[in-house]
């Protein structure tokens, strides 16, 4: 049972890390130095999208599971809980590609939005 515990809280980390790479970013307009530990977690995620790396947590996660009794699975995070809720069947190398780019270009939106909120603050305190 502790096992299992352990493997469904892992899960519940790696959706936060997920969650944090998409939208970390959103949390610099209020504290501008998690910009760099949201940028090392970006990196991190569109690595493992772009080069087909397996994250340290998935075979974690799966061994916890075996040791609980339960089945374990093959392939990544992404593949066992992302991919058939949100995107088709069958994750390809092109689909990684598109992940990745996805994942970098909205946060390239969001840091484009926190410089702008940042500017326009550093403005009004200047007037």
């Amino acid at each position: 049972m502790l096992y299992g515990l352990l493997a469904d809280l892992l899960v519940s980390l790696h959706l936060g890390f997920i969650a944090f790479a998409l939208f970390g970013g959103l949390l610099a307009v209020r504290w501008l130095r998690v910009a760099w530990v949201h940028g090392a977690a970006l990196a991190w995620a569109a690595s493992v999208e772009i080069f087909g790396l397996v994250c340290p947590l998935t075979p974690l996660e799966v061994g916890l599971r075996l040791e609980a009794g339960l089945e374990g699975y093959s392939g990544g995070f992404v593949e066992r809980y992302l991919v058939p809720v949100v995107y088709p069947p069958g994750l390809s190398r092109s689909l990684q590609w598109v992940l990745a780019a996805g994942l970098i270009s909205i946060n390239a939106g969001v840091y484009g939005w926190v410089w702008h909120c940042r500017r326009i603050a550093s403005r009004r305190l200047g007037e």
